[in-house]
């Protein structure tokens, strides 16, 4: 059982939902990310999604897409990423996860990858430009490594796809809850709601719902049919182009706390569900 899996167990037992952040690793700063990541914990966040900057993100909105193109501008390369999480999971009270585009994996070499990924304490991944057919090797060595290998469904996923991808996917299912890229959102289409129920025929996994979610309105909205809730888009721009910390590392002490009163208004509004 990964750390995943026990966390949604023991949620289940608890009748209570995960709250998942995404934000992107190095962004604004490496030290940032570490402090970034425990100020989340601390603040109620049950597993954290943790984004490695790509140059070609196929999913990712402009939000995100800034941010990864600030991290690379940087110079700042995936062993400094991984270095600095080895630094910051272990001692953290909540599951990190990856978001890496399987170009980075492929490169690297899938073994190595999750070497080191479960060296700095990872616990699960994503890997959303990995077709569920060509994923079998990656999902060999997770299972191996005792890594959720966690899969996204989409609302134009067709059924016979679904039940190929539930089969492969392990830690949670990703339900993306709109067509198109990350962002926020006004709105969330009511279909979703649906769309989840009849999903969770096909399966026992968790299911968790992320792009566009950015207000305890969505929250509510989605808190009775799924599982855990994660949001991003909306957290990385409010880190975006922060101050830093004197001495040009860390998080801006203002901005931290800013961030987590908006974490806070999330966590509440799930809690109450």
């Amino acid at each position: 059982m990964s750390a995943v899996d026990a966390l949604f167990a023991k949620l289940k037992k608890n009748g209570s939902k995960a709250f998942i952040p995404f934000i992107t690793a190095g962004d604004p700063n490496l030290k940032a990310t570490g402090e970034i990541l425990s100020a989340l914990v601390e603040h109620g966040c049950h597993l954290c999604e943790v984004g490695i900057p790509y140059s070609d993100p196929i999913a990712d909105g402009p939000v995100i897409q800034a941010s990864y193109t600030r991290v690379l501008e940087a110079g700042i390369r995936l062993e400094d990423i991984f270095g600095t999480l080895e630094k910051t999971v272990p001692s953290l009270e909540a599951p990190v996860i990856t978001m890496s585009s399987h170009a980075i994996i492929h490169r690297r070499g899938a073994e190595n990858y999750i070497e080191m990924a479960k060296k700095s304490g990872i616990s699960g991944l994503i890997v959303p430009d990995l077709p569920v057919e060509e994923s079998g090797n990656l999902q060999a060595i997770c299972r191996d490594a005792d890594m959720s290998l966690i899969q996204l469904i989409t609302p134009n996923t067709p059924p016979d796809r679904a039940d190929q991808i539930v089969a492969a996917a392990s830690g949670f299912i990703y339900y993306v809850s709109i067509v198109g890229i990350t962002g926020e959102r006004q709105n969330l289409p009511e279909k979703i709601l649906e769309s989840v129920q009849a999903l969770r025929k096909k399966t026992d996994l968790p299911i968790c719902v992320g792009f566009g979610v950015s207000t305890p309105d969505h929250i509510r909205m989605l808190a009775p049919v799924a599982d855990g809730i994660i949001v991003g888009s909306a957290i990385v721009r409010r880190f975006a182009a922060t101050p830093t910390t004197e001495g040009g590392s860390g998080i801006d002490p203002e901005t931290l706390s800013d961030v987590m009163t908006y974490i806070e208004t999330l966590t509440e509004a799930l809690a109450a569900c």
